[in-house]
């Protein structure tokens, strides 16, 4: 979560850094992530039905799946609701391969949980993504407790299923 003592400024070809005030401009602390911004949104919410819709809104934000990738191959076995969520290699800036990822669901709220599985993990090293426990971070946002048993399955599904894709990217 970013310091609110922070400010944003552009760097490296448009990506977001936080930097703290009273530092040499250009000083980079960290790289600000969706998912810092989506931690943020849901820290300011007090009402979880707010926070319900938040995620909800979030799902309405994906880049489209096209109608060919909501294939058999794409989809997301262990959820209830109808989850494909398809990757495709890239290269980032320095020439490391990163795994872009969309996703797609039948459920408004699923869609909104994919984005914040794809705000952690898409475009991001297959290092990087082995590295991040979404378990941890989806508990601090409180999510698990407040998703049916089945709902927390099927995100648990959808993680197993990229890390199972960062080990083999190819």
């Amino acid at each position: 979560m970013r310091n609110p003592a922070s400010r944003l400024a552009t760097v490296d070809g448009g990506r977001l850094y936080c930097v703290s005030e009273g530092r040499s401009e250009g000083r980079r602390e960290a790289p600000v992530t969706a998912f810092d911004t989506i931690e943020e949104d849901f820290a300011s919410l007090d009402e979880w039905e707010d926070r319900y819709r938040y995620v909800i809104e979030l799902g309405h934000d994906l880049e489209p799946l096209s109608d060919a990738s909501h294939n058999e191959a794409n989809k997301v076995r262990g959820c209830v609701s109808q989850v494909w969520l398809e990757k495709e290699l890239r290269r980032d800036a320095a020439g490391e391969t990163i795994i872009h990822y969309r996703g797609d669901s039948d459920s408004h709220l699923v869609r909104g949980l994919i984005a914040i599985a794809l705000a952690l993990y898409s475009d991001r090293t297959p290092e990087e993504i082995l590295a991040t426990d979404a378990r941890a971070t989806f508990g601090a946002l409180g999510l698990e407790q407040h998703l049916t048993p089945q709902r927390s399955n099927g995100v648990r599904s959808m993680i197993e299923r990229i890390r199972a894709e960062a080990l083999a990217p190819a």
